[in-house]
C-alpha cells in the first residue's frame, strides 16, 4: 500500500491533518530553539513559499511574550534573478540599510529564527564568486549580529521547512503534491516533533549528549585520526584548551536555546594549524544554492594546499578562497550512522540535515565556545589559542559506514573513538 502514489486531494487532505503538529512545531522553534524570552524581540527569516508556517511561528512568538516579530522573506526565484542581473561589484558589500538592520536588532538583543527551505540547484549556472562575495560582504560588515550569534550574545536557531523544488529534489519518484507531503512529514520525524510533546523530547534528547560530551572531555585528546576506505587519511591537532560541546547552546546571559533543530553532533574546535592528510567527501555539499559533488581537500599545517572535485571545483574554490581562515578548520563533528536522520536513508541536499547524518568538519570560523573561557576572549586571543578566524564557516561530510576516527592521547596512547561509522561502545 505504501507504494500507491497519493492523489493531490489525498495530500491536501493529509497536509491539512497536520495542522495541530505543525503549531507544535512552531511553539518548540520560538520556546525551545530560540528559547524566546517575555518582551523579547523576535527575527524571523523565512522562504515566501512557507508563509503559511511563518504565521504559525509569529503566532506562537506573540502567545510566548514576544514585543514584536520582524519577518524578513527570503525568495528563489528574485534570488536568482538578482545574481542575473547584478555586476559582481553590487555584492562586494551588503546595503547600509540591511548592516543597520542586522546590527541593531542583534544589539537589542532580539532572538533569530531562520527557516530554512531552498531549492538545491536554483544559482546553478551563477558565477559562484557572486554569492561568495555577498556572504563575505554579510559576515564582515554585519559585526553586531555575526558576534552576537559566534559570542553567545543572541540566540539563535536554524530550522526547516519544506518548498517543492526541495521536496521534488529530495523525492524525484513522487508527484509535486506528495513530495511535499512527505518532506513534512521527514522534517517533523527528524526533528523530533512528530509527537504529542515535542518539547518534552527535546529536553530527553539534549540529556543524551552528556555522556558523549564526558568521554571526550576527559580524555583531553591530542588529534584525532581519520581513515576510510574512500582514501580519507587525515590527522587534526587539538588544541590544549578544546571543549566538545553539543545539543543546547548557552547565551551569556544563561539562556538555553538549540541552535540548530534537528542536531545530533558533538563538536569542537581543532587547532588551526593543525592539519595532515587528506579528507574525501561523503555527501554533496550544497553551498549557496549550488552543488559540490565527490571532492577531496589536502591540509599540510592546517592549511588546504590541494583540492578537486568532479562538479562544483568553483564554487569549493571560492570557499576556500573567501580569506585566510577559510582554508583552515573551524569545527570537526562527529556523528554516529545511527542517528534518525542517517537511518532515514535520505540525501536532504541541505547541510541543516546532511551534517546530522554524518560526521563533517568545517572550514572557517570556529568556535568560541568550544576553548575554555573563549566566549569572554577577543578574537586574537582566540587566535592565539588555535581557534580559527574567518568571515567563512562552511561544513562538508566526511563520515562514512566503514569510518575509523582514533583518538591520540598527548603520550601517543591510541583510543578508539569510532569504529565502522560509529561511537566505538555502540
Amino acid at each position: 500500500m505504501a507504494d500507491i502514489p497519493m492523489t493531490d486531494e489525498e495530500c491536501r487532505i493529509a497536509t491539512e491533518r497536520l495542522s495541530e503538529q505543525l503549531d507544535l512545531y512552531a511553539a518548540l522553534l520560538v520556546r525551545k530553539g530560540v528559547a524566546l524570552q517575555r518582551g523579547q524581540e523576535l527575527v524571523l527569516e523565512a522562504p515566501v513559499e512557507r508563509a503559511d508556517f511563518a504565521r504559525r511561528v509569529v503566532r506562537a512568538a506573540y502567545r510566548n511574550g514576544a514585543s514584536h516579530v520582524t519577518v524578513i522573506w527570503a525568495d528563489d526565484e528574485v534570488t536568482r534573478l538578482t545574481y542575473e542581473n547584478c555586476p559582481l561589484e553590487a555584492f562586494e558589500h551588503t546595503p547600509s540599510w540591511k548592516v543597520e538592520q542586522l546590527n541593531s536588532l542583534a544589539e537589542a538583543g532580539a532572538a533569530f529564527l531562520f527557516l530554512e527551505g531552498q531549492d538545491p540547484s536554483i544559482l546553478r549556472g551563477i558565477d559562484p564568486a557572486k554569492p561568495a562575495a555577498a556572504s563575505r560582504a554579510r559576515n564582515t560588515e554585519c559585526r553586531s549580529f555575526r558576534d552576537g550569534m559566534d559570542f553567545g550574545r543572541n540566540a539563535w536557531c536554524i530550522a526547516g521547512v519544506p518548498v517543492q523544488a526541495w521536496a521534488s529534489e529530495v523525492f524525484p519518484e513522487l508527484s509535486p503534491a506528495e513530495a511535499l507531503y512527505r518532506l513534512w512529514l521527514l522534517i517533523l520525524e527528524v526533528s523530533r516533533a512528530d509527537g504529542e510533546d515535542p518539547e518534552s523530547a527535546w529536553e530527553t534528547h539534549n540529556a543524551s549528549f552528556e555522556k558523549t560530551k564526558r568521554f571526550l572531555n576527559e580524555h583531553r585528546f591530542d588529534a584525532l585520526r581519520y581513515e576510510a576506505s574512500n582514501g580519507t587519511d587525515l590527522t587534526v591537532g587539538l588544541t590544549e584548551g578544546h571543549v566538545w560541546d553539543g545539543g543546547a547552546g548557552r547565551t551569556q546571559d544563561g539562556v538555553t536555546f538549540f541552535p540548530n533543530i534537528p542536531t545530533e553532533e558533538v563538536f569542537t574546535s581543532p587547532d588551526r594549524l593543525r592539519a595532515d592528510g587528506v579528507v574525501r567527501s561523503a555527501l554533496p555539499l550544497v553551498h549557496t544554492g549550488q552543488v559540490v559533488r565527490d571532492f577531496w581537500l589536502r591540509f599540510e599545517g592546517g592549511e588546504v594546499v590541494d583540492f578537486g572535485a568532479e562538479q562544483g571545483r568553483e564554487v569549493l574554490r571560492h570557499i576556500i578562497e573567501t580569506d585566510e581562515g577559510s582554508r583552515r578548520l573551524g569545527e570537526c563533528a562527529l556523528v554516529s550512522k545511527n542517528t534518525p536522520i542517517r537511518q532515514s536513508d535520505t540525501l536532504f541536499y541541505d547541510t541543516l540535515y546532511d551534517e546530522n547524518a554524518s560526521c563533517h568538519l568545517a572550514l572557517g570560523m570556529g568556535f568560541p565556545e568550544c576553548v575554555a573561557g573563549g566566549v569572554k576572549m577577543d578574537k586574537e586571543t582566540l587566535l592565539a589559542h588555535g581557534v580559527n578566524q574567518s568571515a567563512a564557516h562552511v561544513d562538508f561530510m566526511i563520515g562514512t559506514d566503514d569510518m575509523t576516527i582514533t583518538g591520540i592521547c598527548a603520550d601517543g596512547t591510541e583510543v578508539p573513538v569510532f569504529v565502522n561509522g560509529q561511537w566505538a561502545w555502540e
